[in-house]
């Protein structure tokens, strides 16, 4: 018999009830799951220290946007996903969100290199279950969406850090080029110069911020 432990954060109960059942309906004959559930980061915090000082989780599910910690360190899904990559070092981390801007994709993949990659508005209760399969057998496993995006990047040859991902994203916010210094830690010389750079790279002919997001979005850069 396969032990499983799980843990899952989300700040929807019923989400969570959903996330539950489909597992436990689905679950393989040979599969008992022991799941914890949280709703806040520092409830999941304290799973995850008591876990990694105890029984380890095998699978962890993090939802992107919860309640911060009570003292502000641990703000959202991913500062939970990178503090149980170092004490749980072998926990499948799964990441499951709302976002689907190919900048926040991005970033989770560089910053967490999850096991899983779940955008909830992909999912249905069939590929979850087939997704917490396969991310205990052969991970990585991402949705449609994060997937697209993948392959829209490698496929481009065009090479954006992660400064210039994020004036893309700013902008695509409607930031003002002379609010993204406030966001940027860069001169706002600097930051021109990686505009003109971007526009240059996506042939901006006409120099418009708009025609340069279409672009950047036409190629799966947001």
């Amino acid at each position: 018999m396969q032990h499983i432990n799980i843990l899952m954060v989300d700040d929807h109960p019923i989400i969570i009830e959903g996330y539950q059942n489909t597992l436990m309906a689905t679950k393989q004959d040979d599969q008992t799951l022991l799941i914890d559930t949280a709703n806040d980061c520092d409830s999941a915090n304290a799973m995850i220290l008591r876990a990694s000082e105890g029984t380890p989780y095998d699978v962890c599910f993090f939802d992107i946007s919860l309640p911060s910690s009570a003292d502000g360190k641990i703000s959202s899904g991913e500062d939970l996903a990178m503090i149980a990559r170092e004490r749980l070092p072998d926990a499948k981390i799964v990441i499951l969100t709302m976002f689907n801007e190919s900048y926040r994709v991005h970033n989770i993949i560089k910053e967490i290199n999850p096991d899983g990659f779940l955008i909830k508005s992909d999912l249905t209760s069939l590929e979850l279950a087939e997704a917490f399969q396969l991310i205990l057998k052969s991970p990585p496993y991402y949705t449609s969406t994060v997937s697209n995006f993948l392959k829209k990047t490698v496929i481009s040859d065009i090479y954006i850090d992660d400064i210039n991902r994020k004036i893309l994203h700013l902008l695509s916010q409607g930031i003002k080029t002379r609010s993204l210094k406030e966001y940027i830690d860069l001169s706002m010389s600097a930051i021109e110069k990686r505009k003109k750079q971007l526009k240059l790279l996506f042939s901006v002919d006409d120099g418009k911020d708009e025609t340069l997001l279409k672009e950047a979005r036409e190629k799966g850069f947001l």
